[in-house]
């Protein structure tokens, strides 16, 4: 496949041999198949870690499709295995949840003039619960890229949000206990209690976001496919995670048309070709990472043991079964070419006594 044959493929490896991480993130456009890949990657440190936790935090939540078992906010084992635990985390849900039934009206009011600050919150909470369970590693899915650089600029959210509370409280003083009675809060829930769930969120997320910036402890896995749109966000998913310190060193390309088996189709010739030309640009842009090809499959990768099939893709670099311009291939085109003629004759012969019924 032109170029890209001629650089060292690489898989997955790299990530299991780490025996420090503790954070794998999992990103990138929609659509590339984060989830598959994520489902995957969390199989696979099933396999070499005592503990594995794998988490959604995209609101069109997928794990529970991926692996053909309802997961919901509690940490569920996975159905075959001893040691993996998938979640799903609802971010408006929890956000609920958390503010506790005293402070609804006034809390919902107040966060929502502080943009972000309701799902930085949220985040918050869920890392707090992590934080108290004992995995090994965590695997996160998350949602399209946007969604997950919002969530990496959360610290700074959190961070603004009290510095603004704060604020508030030093140029209104009284007045602010008595907005907190206005909106039916009781006495025994005043500003020092807000501040105080504000302050310990922050320090929660500051404590996980020192981790997020180690990367002994924390990597971000991009997922794309050969297509411009994909290769353009995580260009910008690359440098973002730079910006704030993240490692990332391996990317997943997905839905790759390999060229092997005949590809008579001129649609599959065409995007087998235009897919090459943006293989050859990730291999250039990113010579320093570990980049993993997937095929393209007939079908979807839904339920344990098609993730487990698929997941020698992920160790191993897929290899043509057979190579063009050899007998076999010769062969193989005289096979497939003999089947096609049989089934033609044979619909010819039904559409020709369908005729003589009439």
């Amino acid at each position: 496949m032109g170029s890209s044959e001629e650089a060292p493929e690489g898989t997955v490896e790299n990530l299991l041999e780490q025996d420090t991480l503790k954070w794998v993130f999992v990103g990138g456009k929609g659509g590339v198949g984060k989830t598959t890949c994520s489902s995957i990657l969390s199989i696979l440190f099933a396999r070499v870690r005592s503990s594995v936790l794998i988490i959604s935090t995209d609101p069109a939540h997928n794990l529970s499709d991926a692996f053909q078992q309802r997961f919901t906010k509690t940490p569920t084992l996975v159905t075959g295995f001893s040691n993996l635990y998938a979640m799903e985390v609802d971010p408006n849900v929890e956000h609920e949840e958390s503010l506790g039934s005293d402070s609804d009206g006034f809390m919902s009011d107040l966060t929502n003039s502080i943009p972000g600050i309701d799902e930085a919150m949220s985040f918050a909470e869920m890392l707090k619960l992590v934080q108290t369970m004992d995995y090994s590693v965590i695997v996160f899915d998350t949602a399209p890229t946007g969604h997950t650089l919002r969530l990496l600029q959360f610290p700074a959210t959190l961070e603004k949000g009290l510095a603004k509370m704060m604020s508030l409280k030093n140029k209104f003083g009284g007045l602010f206990s008595q907005m907190t009675r206005l909106f039916g809060v009781g006495d025994d829930f005043g500003e020092d209690d807000i501040l105080g769930k504000l302050e310990g969120m922050k320090d929660v997320i500051q404590q996980v976001n020192k981790q997020f910036k180690d990367p002994d402890m924390t990597t971000f896995v991009c997922v794309c496919i050969p297509e411009f749109l994909s290769l353009y966000e995580t260009e910008r998913l690359v440098q973002e995670l730079t910006k704030f310190e993240i490692d990332t060193h391996n990317i997943i390309i997905n839905q790759v048309i390999f060229d092997e088996e005949v590809v008579e189709s001129k649609l599959l010739r065409a995007r087998m070709n235009m897919q090459q030309k943006y293989l050859d640009q990730f291999y250039v842009l990113y010579d320093d990472f570990h980049i993993t090809k997937l095929p393209l499959l007939p079908q979807e990768v839904c339920g344990i043991e098609a993730l487990q099939a698929f997941s020698y893709y992920f160790l191993s670099p897929y290899q043509a079964s057979i190579a063009r311009g050899t007998v076999e291939e010769l062969e193989q085109r005289v096979s497939i070419l003999r089947e096609q003629l049989q089934d033609a004759e044979a619909e010819l012969d039904r559409l020709r006594k369908g005729k003589q019924k009439f």
